[in-house]
């Protein structure tokens, strides 16, 4: 583990009016409803105030904190002034402060965990092949590099080199363990204790149960009576369960190319599908339902390229991150070149 001083990367943006992306919305336009039933959502697109000096690149992962505020992590446009990759938000989406410029190009998973009375990020570059923990100001408490410890990454690869390490999400449980998933590398999944020091591993690549292809997402499930590891094994198009020492449970139906997940206090589960749309199950891991879906149309890859104007509103493009607020709303990031936040207000 490379340990490095604490160092402060905050840089509140000043200047300039703010830039408020929902306003290209006509006046008195009625916002679309997605869901059903006790499951329906009023969308708001290209929620927050985003400022001037920001333009998002791929937005990718989004939580909340117990203040009420919202964390958009995002690659940074090129067209960007400012390189900030983390945005903080209000409640009612007014911009607050930003920082995060080393992880320009990287930044992806993002988990926030409380420890004790203090709140803690844990934030995952695919770039960079890091694992940074930070404060909510972005200073950096510890950061987990390459693997060389685990017995995969310890020897060289077919062609000499290092096997590839890139990791995209992150989940910790009760005991403060850290599972990180190299989602974009060797498809493995790491251990470490809650110093950041290495522990096991389990994974690797296949199709057969407990191998995994691009664990793209990961979450301790703690629902039942004893805590689970859920994870999102995109390019195997599943999601599987694991117990605490890695070995393979079950496997969960319902989603095309699951990326993560969050669960509400109710039980009930988000899951964002990178094939155009969003994915709710009960706590029985049933479906509720699949909110704004567009994968019939299978023009999400390319779709995901074009400018804003050529979303269809109500409908996802690529899906990311998703997570619940404190009042059972959900905030959606996408995969999409010039960023996009929406907030589903739950209105049934």
């Amino acid at each position: 583990m490379n340990h490095t001083s604490r160092r402060g990367f905050l840089f509140a943006v000043g200047g300039g009016a703010p830039l408020i992306l929902g306003a290209a919305d006509k006046a008195g336009s009625k916002k679309p409803v997605i869901g059903e039933g006790a499951h329906s959502y009023e969308v708001t697109h290209d929620w927050g105030e985003l400022p001037a000096e920001i333009k998002y690149g791929n937005t990718h992962g989004v939580c909340e904190d117990s203040q009420g505020r919202i964390y958009v992590h995002h690659t940074v446009n090129a067209a960007s002034e400012s390189t900030d990759s983390m945005v903080v938000f209000d409640s009612h989406g007014k911009f607050i402060k930003s920082w995060g410029k080393e992880f320009k190009g990287g930044a992806h998973g993002l988990h926030i965990r409380k420890e004790g009375t203090t709140e803690y990020l844990y934030l995952c570059d695919t770039k960079r092949g890091l694992v940074v923990k930070t404060t909510l100001n972005g200073e950096e408490v510890f950061t987990l590099g390459y693997p060389s410890q685990a017995e995969p990454y310890s020897k060289p690869g077919a062609d000499g080199k290092p096997i590839k390490y890139s990791p995209t999400n992150l989940a910790i449980v009760p005991n403060g363990d850290i599972y990180v998933g190299d989602g974009y590398g060797s498809s493995y999944v790491n251990v470490y204790n809650s110093k950041g020091e290495y522990k096991f591993t389990f994974g690797g690549p296949g199709k057969e149960a407990g191998k995994l292809d691009c664990p793209h997402g990961i979450i301790c499930d703690q629902r039942g009576k004893e805590p689970i590891i859920t994870i999102a094994d995109r390019g195997n198009n599943r999601i599987q369960n694991f117990t605490l020492d890695g070995k393979h449970i079950d496997f969960v139906s319902g989603t095309n190319l699951p990326c993560h997940f969050n669960f509400y206090k109710n039980g009930d589960v988000v899951v964002p599908d990178l094939g155009a749309r969003v994915t709710l199950f009960d706590r029985q891991n049933k479906v509720i339902t699949q909110l704004g879906d567009d994968s019939a149309a299978n023009t999400w890859n390319s779709l995901r390229k074009e400018p804003r104007d050529k979303f269809i509103p109500g409908k996802f493009v690529c899906p990311h991150g998703a997570c619940f607020d404190h009042a059972g709303n959900i905030f959606v990031v996408e995969w999409v070149e010039v960023g996009r936040v929406s907030k589903l207000h739950r209105v049934a």
